[in-house]
């Protein structure tokens, strides 16, 4: 039921259709292309020599943009993480073509078929990323992560190395990855335990390639191996946050939790899928518990995320301290400078601070501007991704109309009744009032597969 059969490839018409709607681009302007190309080029000279280090990589198979490459080796009790990432800043200068765009464009756009990237693929898929195909440039951050899963950040350096492996999530063998990987999420992992962080990933809808070339939508969990890889970058964000914030300065990543009200509405949305959570267990702990791989306990794993308000960007303040309530801690992000235009200012920051620089005046100018900047291009990402899934919805169930199908009712709001299907990965919306957890049987009515839209009503 998740491959799309899509025999007019309106799939393929449509997600042309998004690009359009939202100006996604194809390409970059000739002078942009020109003054990568030139980059590229550009020949370390402020890089120490680690190629003798086994940095591996590892990200889903098809990435070409690696911006992170790790070792790690044993420090008495302690774990040293050496965390290689792409030394973007190197190839780009301030003010130059190549950054001008950046700050167009603030991420990278992802679609099923395409992507639009942050850089030009000439540094971002070849010269930047972390590719085993030879030394790169980078900066590498290391972390001291002691047995309780506390975290320091010993030194960051600008380096050459040398990735041994591009690992992949779904095919990766233990044997593939340092005997320390595992032991360093868990002790991540512990410690999130006891700060009470909330720091859970539920399945979301994905539309993607599937092995024949075609395209499909299914509710994704989230591997292991993603998982694990995740408490490597989480370390590292941690670590810098903290050095950045005994500096005074920084970019910070920070979210508010749920308020009383939206807990309490959790509460009897959680009752009515049957779940036992008790009275004297926080959001965060109970969440911990969830297993994504079971539809009701994933369904109430997306009404948390609905329930809060979402991250946002804020450069230090004095006085404030920047708090991420699902980390329960000073987050910021670092790790993927490929990816996000915020990452290459915190990177620059953290090297000047470690080696006892200043931080640039142009550094601590962008940190003022990039909440917005990351703001409007997180939004263009979430418009884009709910679109395409739109568009699979109303392509996988067109020519269905009248076909009733089982449901559950996962949350209703003030837009009405949110139901998912039970035998397909697809989210819809009903009019009415249904109590959250509810078994029911809906009709559909319609399936526009040019307005990417579905309609439903309950069946008798």
């Amino acid at each position: 039921m998740r491959t799309i059969a899509d025999p007019n490839d309106a799939l393929v018409h449509g997600l042309q259709a998004i690009r359009t709607q939202f100006q996604v681009p194809t390409s970059f302007p000739d002078d942009v292309l020109a003054a990568a190309e030139v980059a590229a080029k550009k020949a370390p000279t402020e890089h120490v020599d680690r190629t003798d280090r086994p940095f591996v990589t590892l990200d889903p198979a098809s990435s070409t943009d690696l911006d992170q490459a790790f070792s790690i080796e044993r420090s008495g009790a302690d774990l040293l993480l050496h965390y290689a990432i792409a030394d973007v800043a190197w190839f780009v200068d301030d003010g130059d073509p190549v950054d001008l765009e950046a700050w167009r464009r603030g991420e990278t756009q992802y679609l099923p078929d395409s992507k639009a990237g942050l850089y030009p693929p000439v540094l971002g898929e070849h010269a930047a990323s972390l590719l085993p195909d030879g030394p790169r440039p980078a900066v590498i951050f290391t972390v001291r992560v002691a047995p309780d899963g506390g975290v320091h950040l010993d030194g960051a350096e600008r380096a050459i190395v040398h990735s041994k492996a591009k690992l992949a999530y779904d095919n990766v063998r233990d044997a593939d990855l340092p005997p320390d990987f595992a032991e360093l999420a868990r002790r991540i992992e512990a410690a999130e335990d006891r700060r009470g962080a909330a720091r859970v990933d539920p399945p979301e809808q994905e539309v993607s390639r599937d092995a024949n070339g075609g395209f499909e939508l299914l509710f994704r969990p989230m591997l292991l191996s993603e998982t694990h890889n995740a408490a490597l970058s989480l370390s590292a964000n941690l670590a810098i946050a903290d050095t950045l914030l005994a500096h005074k300065t920084g970019l910070f990543r920070v979210m508010a939790p749920p308020d009383e009200r939206a807990v309490k509405r959790l509460r009897h949305t959680a009752k009515a899928f049957g779940l036992v959570w008790p009275a004297n267990a926080t959001l965060a702990q109970f969440e911990k518990r969830l297993d994504p791989c079971d539809p009701h306990q994933a369904a109430f794993m997306m009404a948390i995320r609905r329930a809060g308000t979402g991250a946002s960007y804020t450069p230090y303040h004095d006085g404030i301290v920047p708090w991420h309530a699902a980390m329960s801690a000073t987050y910021a992000h670092a790790t993927a400078p490929l990816r996000r235009l915020a990452d290459r200012y915190v990177i620059r920051a953290i090297l000047a601070v470690v080696n006892g620089q200043p931080v640039p005046d142009v550094v601590t100018d962008a940190f003022a501007r990039l909440p917005a900047v990351m703001a409007r291009s997180g939004a263009l990402g979430g418009q884009i991704s709910r679109a395409v899934v739109d568009l699979a919805e109303a392509v996988m169930l067109h020519g269905s109309e009248g076909k009733v199908f089982p449901a559950v009712v996962t949350d209703i709001d003030e837009r009405g009744v949110r139901i998912q299907l039970q035998d397909m990965p697809i989210v819809a919306r009903l009019k009415g009032t249904i109590d959250p957890g509810a078994r029911i049987r809906v009709k559909l009515v319609a399936a526009d597969v040019d307005r990417r839209t579905v309609e439903f009503e309950l069946a008798p």
